[in-house]
């Protein structure tokens, strides 16, 4: 059965796996790009992640890859508006990965229950209030600079003590803006102003982060430095070491994994949790 968003929000407590699938209707991300900009691709690829075991289908209409340029709320409500209402029909809950108010509230309303705010409200002033009328889940993602210059050069003194201040920074924010805590959900940003060993760190280093108290959301699929580890240039080619990092920040912690391979993840994850059980982890 598919998690709730209830069970979604408690995944650090119950210590349940949620898998979240990635559907960019964008031309430009860095993995997929181009491939479900029509919708019945789109609808068909959500379903099948459904199919597959997802329990979050993560919509985005806005590539955050590095060097990426902005995309207004138009023609990210454009590209969602034949897709999102479909995908809501689906038995799964529906993220809206967006930083802008409008973009979230436009979701909201056609069924999605998530907002995934790669800037952690910073962007749209308006983000933690409508989140908040709307009573729903947020991911607060930690990301250096701007999608467009946030590879330049980045630099950390303690990347996981940066990270994890900044993140709790951002939950204060939340909460003084009338968002519960408990609808809160953390997220380090791999590859969003990192480096590999900064991202290597922050996994390493996540029982720092999930010691905030909230679930935290890890997304290693197919990142760059995947490729730069093992040589699999092709972002399609690095399945094997998403799931070693999945399994990785699973071991320290996380319960929320964005993923563009559901079923291997899925698997992956059963199979870890199942280990788990045997030695009353």
């Amino acid at each position: 059965m598919s998690a709730t968003l209830d069970d979604t929000l408690q995944s650090h407590r119950t210590h349940r796996a949620v898998v979240m699938g990635i559907l960019n209707v964008t031309p430009d991300s860095f993995s997929d790009g181009g491939v479900f900009l029509s919708p019945p691709q789109a609808i068909a690829n959500a379903e099948a992640m459904a199919a597959a075991g997802a329990d979050v289908i993560d919509l985005g209409a806005e590539s955050t890859r590095p060097g990426s340029d902005r995309v207004g709320a138009d023609e990210q409500i454009a590209r969602l508006r034949d897709i999102l209402p479909q995908v809501a029909k689906l038995p799964v809950l529906v993220s809206i990965d967006t930083t802008l108010a409008a973009v979230a509230d436009f979701g909201l309303q056609e069924g999605a229950r998530i907002i995934n705010d790669v800037s952690a409200g910073r962007d749209d002033p308006g983000m933690f209030p409508l989140a908040a009328r709307a009573k729903a889940g947020v991911v607060l993602m930690h990301m250096a600079g701007e999608p467009k210059t946030m590879q330049v050069d980045p630099h950390y003194d303690d990347v996981v003590a940066e990270v994890r201040a900044f993140l709790a920074r951002r939950l204060a924010a939340a909460e003084a803006a009338g968002l519960p805590r408990e609808r809160l959900i953390v997220d380090p940003g791999l590859g969003f102003g990192k480096r590999t060993e900064h991202n290597l760190a922050l996994l390493a280093g996540l029982g720092e982060l999930a010691s905030l108290g909230r679930p935290v959301c890890v997304g290693a699929s197919r990142k760059r430095f995947i490729g730069e580890l093992t040589g699999a240039a092709d972002p399609a080619d690095r399945l094997p070491g998403s799931l070693a990092a999945c399994l990785a920040a699973w071991g320290r912690g996380a319960t929320i994994f964005r993923v563009h391979d559901v079923a291997a993840t899925v698997q992956a994850l059963k199979v870890a949790a199942a280990i788990d059980q045997a030695r009353g982890g």
